[in-house]
């Protein structure tokens, strides 16, 4: 190609109709002026940034700026711009699953979900196996005042006190327990106080069981097993809500007790009544029955009323005490004293 040779004494750039003016660039569409001068001039002054320009200019600049794009797009052949989704919404992409490249916008409800029911689930092995520790305790109390003939005959003499005491114990645990949250979730103390709690009543079951012969003793920790077992089945499958019947089972604790003052009341006026005493041991089934239902649905969850997670020691304490009021109660309906 040749080289382009001006003619000799002609300013550059040529001033002819041929070429375009000067700062005005040719005349193609879709070009405009670069803003470039002709050589040797001085370049345009930059404009002013937004960050380094005066308060006037900016509010210049701002008065007499256009609007923004409102989302219908740019000029034409200009690509649409992508919509702004909102934040609690996220596409889960997976390359190597194709149904999801739709997103998924339940992930964080599925998590919650999800994270909810694996604390359910730690709450219960917890629960469930601090029961399992309490009871052990408890039937060794028992089998060690049924089959030690030694401490069986002290027990049933000269160390009968122990049995108050025991009582006593039980009793200020117990209350300390159901109505003191800081004790029952303070660790260790709870666990300290749920331990000594265990020991006063597996002492006491031991002793009254001392009473009863040892076959009976036997086939009642049997039958206590099976009816707990089938009434915690019926609670965690039924639809019913126990959990909404408390007023119930408040109403029914109170006839419990009036009942139980009548029974002790007419023991000593007309002497021991075995009828009146299956009444009463019946009817002390029944609610201890309910109450195993009511405590079971609290700790498994799903219901109206559930327990929170940190009353682990509250609701093995609840079942604890409904298993082994049942078992005193089967004892003393199908038992024969000595």
């Amino acid at each position: 190609m040749a080289a382009f040779n001006p003619p000799p004494n002609q300013p550059y750039p040529p001033m002819d109709s041929r070429y375009p003016p000067v700062n005005q660039g040719y005349p193609h569409q879709g070009f405009t002026n670069q803003g470039y001068g002709p050589p040797g001039s001085v370049p345009p002054p930059p404009t002013y940034n937004q960050a380094t320009a005066p308060a006037e200019e900016q509010k210049f600049q701002q008065q007499n700026a256009p609007q923004q794009n409102m989302g219908f797009g740019g000029p034409p052949g200009m690509p649409m711009p992508l919509p702004k989704m909102p934040a609690q919404y996220f596409a889960n992409v997976d390359n190597n699953d194709s149904s999801s490249s739709g997103g998924n916008f339940e992930d964080g409800n599925n998590m919650a979900s999800f994270s909810d029911k694996a604390v359910r689930r730690g709450f219960i092995k917890k629960v469930y196996l601090i029961l399992m520790s309490q009871l052990l305790v408890t039937v060794g109390f028992v089998c060690l005042f049924l089959f030690v003939d030694s401490i069986k005959r002290w027990i049933q003499g000269p160390g009968f006190w122990m049995y108050w005491v025991s009582y006593g114990t039980f009793l200020v645990t117990y209350f300390a327990l159901v109505c003191c949250p800081s004790v029952r979730r303070k660790y260790p103390g709870n666990f300290i106080c749920l331990g000594i709690f265990t020991l006063a009543f597996s002492f006491m079951t031991g002793m009254i069981s001392s009473f009863y012969d040892t076959n009976i003793v036997l086939m009642a920790l049997g039958i206590t097993a099976a009816v707990c077992l089938a009434i915690s089945i019926f609670a965690i499958q039924t639809k019913i809500d126990f959990t909404l019947c408390s007023g119930l089972l408040f109403v029914l604790v109170m006839v419990l007790m009036l009942f139980g003052f009548l029974t002790i009341i007419m023991r000593f006026a007309f002497g021991y009544n075995r009828i009146l005493d299956i009444v009463y041991a019946s009817l002390a089934a029944l609610v201890f029955g309910l109450f195993l239902i009511y405590d079971t649905q609290m700790i498994i969850g799903g219901r109206k009323h559930e327990l929170s997670p940190e009353e682990y020691i509250y609701g093995a304490l609840q079942l604890y005490v409904d298993v082994v009021y049942i078992f005193l109660i089967i004892l003393s309906l199908f038992g024969s004293k000595n």
